[in-house]
């Protein structure tokens, strides 16, 4: 069985989905004409707008809520693996896989919005919704929602908070079994307050886990301010081959980037639209921008962060997968958090091993509310003709269990039983977008229209031409109005 098992992730997680993931991401960039750079001062002032409703939260919740699944232990742990298997030109690849996946993110996103519904009082959105309501395929829908069920239901949550409870063991002592019910019994205060609460969570935690995360790496970096110029030579030489240490492992440092770039950001997997549809905005492509901008915030920021703790105090080793050790910095240490807690301690004695345990509990519970918010999204997709009180508490039950079960037992099986599923996931989406492509660039060009105009943005659907966005047709009412969206018009001009 587990042979079998690995033998199907391997196929799942082939490169040819790493080259899917990155030649998708080049296309749609071509296609909206670099969007992720001519919207950049939008993308900024979007993400700040607090304006929600009873059935919407804010664009500003939405990210922390999209950031919450995207920064996780890959921005720790899949940082030093690229490093050590691609050596450090595998971080400009990774910075290359988010510039391009912000375009890919923003086309998911936005498709997400596009196709949302509001169900039980609150938006639902994500791949399951826009491809019944966009491609018409209702069985395709159905699979991916059992996928997304599953694998983020019950096959991933365990797996974090493993890590999560080895670290916390790790670095304070604090028994496994007494860390679980801790963060179980926080978990079920919020996942039983519903999205409102989840959103709100996020809200808070995710800045606070990012800018201090962050600050941390500035001032490990203040403190080798001499050597930044090396390293950031050292990144760029070695990213193309010119760099002799490292000129041998170009193929290694492309794959590895790019496969650590696409594990840490998601872009394209189908992860992101579900946090996108739940936000309250007036034209889908609002936050389909601001979905951007959370890419480039997991990967240019807080993976830099990581990679620049690690290189520039040389905690790092690199042996390719297939070849001899180039550099035995940390001898036979795995790839790993090990690598930033060498970092920190080598600048901040004492400091390092509680600094990530911390980091990585904040990195791992945030990921962990992510994926409950997406496997209670699709549930509710299958279940959405026919409400069935009993499968959300099941799962709620089965949830918390997991996580539990995770912090007290590793699951090597369920680990790679879950990348199937994302892997899985990330098919199935990036097929789904891709066929979905001329009606999302349709949608970009009304917005780009109407801000050319001077408006701000609204989104009519029946103008552009889009079928199946059933909500925006007929609920959506523009901010301090009492009727349907084109029947009247308030503050701004709207030329129907």
């Amino acid at each position: 069985m587990e042979a079998f098992v690995n033998w199907l992730n391997g196929i799942i997680w082939s490169p040819a989905l790493v080259y899917l993931c990155l030649g998708v991401g080049l296309f749609y960039s071509i296609a909206t004409r670099f969007l992720q750079i001519r919207h950049v001062g939008d993308m900024n002032k979007l993400m700040f707008d607090r304006n929600s409703s009873d059935a919407g939260v804010s664009s500003f919740q939405a990210i922390s809520m999209s950031l919450a699944g995207r920064v996780g232990t890959g921005n720790i742990a899949g940082v030093a693996t690229a490093i050590a298997f691609g050596g450090p030109g595998a971080v400009f690849w990774m910075w290359a896989m988010a510039f391009l996946g912000a375009s890919s993110g923003f086309i998911e996103a936005t498709l997400g919005q596009v196709y949302k519904t509001k169900q039980d009082g609150q938006f639902r959105g994500g791949p399951a919704y826009y491809i019944e309501k966009g491609l018409g395929i209702k069985w395709y829908a159905i699979l991916f929602a059992l996928v997304t069920v599953i694998a983020t239901g019950a096959l991933l949550p365990g797996v974090q908070s493993n890590s999560m409870t080895t670290a916390i063991d790790n670095a304070f002592g604090i028994t496994p079994w007494i860390s679980g019910l801790v963060v179980c019994t926080i978990l079920a205060i919020i996942i039983f307050g519903g999205v409102k609460r989840i959103a709100k969570t996020a809200e808070i935690v995710v800045p606070v886990m990012a800018v201090g995360y962050v600050i941390v790496a500035i001032i490990i970096v203040f403190m080798n301010i001499d050597k930044l110029p090396g390293v950031i030579s050292l990144i760029f030489s070695s990213a193309f081959g010119m760099e002799a240490a490292f000129g041998g492992i170009l193929g290694a440092a492309i794959m590895w980037g790019v496969k650590r770039g696409i594990y840490s950001n998601e872009a394209g997997q189908g992860t992101g639209p579900h946090a996108a549809a739940a936000a309250e905005v007036s034209h889908p492509v609002k936050q389909g921008l601001v979905q951007a901008l959370s890419i480039y915030i997991d990967t240019l920021l807080v993976c830099s962060a990581t990679a620049f703790m690690i290189l520039i105090t040389g905690m790092y080793n690199v042996t390719p997968e297939k070849g001899d050790a180039i550099v035995t910095t940390l001898g036979q240490m795995e790839p790993g958090p090990g690598y930033t807690q060498e970092a920190v301690e080598s600048v901040l004695p004492g400091f390092g091993a509680p600094f990530v345990a911390i980091a990585l509990l904040f990195f791992t519970f945030t990921t962990i509310m992510a994926y409950y918010y997406m496997a209670e999204t699709n549930l509710a997709y299958i279940n959405q003709k026919r409400r069935r009180i009993w499968t959300e508490y099941l799962l709620k039950v089965v949830f918390i269990f997991m996580v539990f079960y995770g912090c007290i037992k590793t699951a090597g099986l369920a680990w790679t039983l879950g990348d199937i599923g994302v892997g899985s996931m990330a098919w199935l989406n990036i097929i789904a977008i891709l066929l979905l492509t001329k009606p999302t660039l349709k949608i970009l060009k009304d917005y780009e229209l109407q801000k050319k105009q001077g408006l701000d943005p609204v989104f009519d659907p029946v103008k552009v031409g889009i079928k199946g966005a059933d909500f925006w047709e007929n609920e959506y009412k523009y901010p301090g109005t009492q009727e349907i969206k084109g029947n009247t018009t308030s503050g701004t001009t709207l030329d129907k």
